[in-house]
């Protein structure tokens, strides 16, 4: 008679970071069968409450759990960090030596070289980085790029898009008080670097950009918003308009509805085209997803495009991190394409102050070298 298999344990996971997405990573994993969430850590007043809500532990500091650790406690098999830009890296960089796998949000960094100094340290100790840009896994992403990679556009010639939307003014306060500034906060490092990772994702890699920075409303030394002109690697050109100091429904979470904490805006009021993408035998909007074609002569024919909508993009993201973890299946986003996107933004801040078209190429070498 042959034994059943043994099921496998639970993966041990914990959460660094309280606010805003740290309480969503929880969810799924408390969702996910073969997850077990195994504290949260959060040093702001609210931590304990916070975790006592998602039923797990708290600890106020990633070196309070570590220590607390003996021969009779699960230590942690992986963690999500998910907490203000600037202490991305050296959190990473404590759970690396402690040998635990990692789901880093974005920002993979706020600068270059302390990217790479992250990259080189996993590498090393064979800790593997899964980066939260969680729209990968979005159905309406998922479908485009089915799309896209088919050639149902033909010859891909250009892209335009749009994240523009109103955050309130508790966003910047209290524990949010680090998106005031120009080094860890920011509409660049915050939010388009999503769009540069979806677009990189969809597009292949950007070759060069140049930007202009909108007016400032709040004081804040952190930019609100750019225009970006942006060329690939393959000859694509694009446009994009970020902003987060004005109301909007083109924007990712308005058009999609993946955020919780943003209304979605209804199919019918606004939404279609937060991105816009031209080919030779077609154009397609996101997140509506219709593919329209025909000569100018022509009345325009529509095509519209399934897509499965029940899937829930930060679940979906939980599932593979399981996976990666367990399995050691390739991430859906390495370090070094989270760093990519990142030197894009680098990128895009350097336009912005210089007035010029920026290579991508090299930039980090020159950025070392203290150079424009």
């Amino acid at each position: 008679m042959t034994s059943p298999t043994p099921t496998p344990r639970k993966l041990n996971i914990i959460v660094i970071g309280g606010g805003l997405v740290g309480p969503r990573h929880a969810h799924s994993i408390n969702s996910n069968p073969s997850l077990h969430l195994l504290a949260l850590i959060d040093p702001a007043p609210h931590g304990p409450q916070t975790a006592s809500s998602l039923s797990t532990l708290h600890f106020p500091t990633l070196t309070s759990l570590l220590t607390s650790l003996s021969p009779n406690t699960p230590k942690p098999d992986a963690a999500i960090i998910c907490t203000p830009n600037h202490t991305h890296v050296p959190i990473a960089l404590q759970l690396i030596a402690a040998g635990i796998h990692i789901l880093i949000e974005k920002p993979i960094s706020t600068s270059i070289p302390s990217g790479l100094q992250l990259i080189s340290a996993a590498r090393e100790n064979g800790v593997r980085v899964l980066a939260g840009h969680h729209r990968r896994f979005n159905p309406y992403l998922v479908a485009a790029k089915r799309t896209l990679n088919a050639k149902a556009l033909g010859q891909i010639i250009a892209v335009q898009g749009t994240w523009c939307l109103r955050k309130s003014s508790s966003y910047f306060n209290d524990m949010g008080e680090w998106r005031r500034s120009s080094e860890s906060g920011g509409v660049i490092l915050i939010n388009l670097v999503h769009e540069v990772d979806l677009l990189q994702y969809l597009l292949g890699p950007i070759a060069c950009v140049s930007a202009t920075e909108t007016s400032k409303t709040r004081g804040f030394e952190a930019e609100e918003g750019a225009a970006v002109i942006m060329r690939f690697e393959s000859g694509v050109v694009g446009t994009f308009l970020v902003c987060d100091s004005t109301p909007s429904p083109w924007n990712f979470e308005g058009g999609t509805g993946e955020n919780p904490m943003i209304p979605r805006v209804e199919e019918g009021e606004g939404t279609g085209g937060f991105y816009r993408i031209l080919g030779t035998e077609g154009g397609l909007s996101v997140p509506d997803l219709r593919i329209w074609r025909g000569q100018w002569d022509e009345v325009l024919k529509r095509e519209d495009v399934g897509v499965e909508r029940e899937r829930v993009p930060f679940d979906e993201q939980m599932e593979h991190f399981g996976k990666v973890v367990r399995d050691g299946v390739k991430p859906m986003c390495g370090a070094e394409e989270a760093l990519s996107a990142m030197v894009v933004c680098e990128a895009v801040k350097v336009a912005m102050r210089t007035g010029m078209w920026v290579d991508i190429e090299g930039l980090e070498v020159r950025l070392k070298g203290g150079g424009k």
